[in-house]
């Protein structure tokens, strides 16, 4: 028990060291667009923070997980609901 909360302590305190968005994408080699951040980086945010609590992420894997669900979550709300397209932007993509 003791490990898992270390972990998870260890990751909380790395999370609480970034001041933006933008070192959590790097810490977690995530690419982005830096337009896209700069327009939505509130939202990108908030949505991670959300997931991380939702996800209960303990390691740097399910800090990843929860940081791209909150990227692709928005990228694919940009997206025209009418046609077909591509999610696009996010480099890591599994939807592509």
């Amino acid at each position: 028990m003791m490990v898992g909360s270390c972990h998870k302590n260890s990751l909380q305190n790395k999370l609480d060291s970034f001041t933006t968005i933008e070192q959590a994408l790097i810490y977690f080699e995530i690419g982005f667009d830096s337009s896209f951040i700069t327009q939505y980086g509130v939202e990108l945010s908030k949505r991670f923070k959300g997931n991380l609590i939702l996800g209960r992420a303990d390691d740097w894997f399910s800090g990843r997980r929860a940081l791209k669900q909150a990227y692709c979550k928005i990228q694919r709300g940009r997206l025209d609901k009418r046609s077909r397209s591509a999610c696009r932007g996010c480099t890591t993509c599994e939807r592509r």
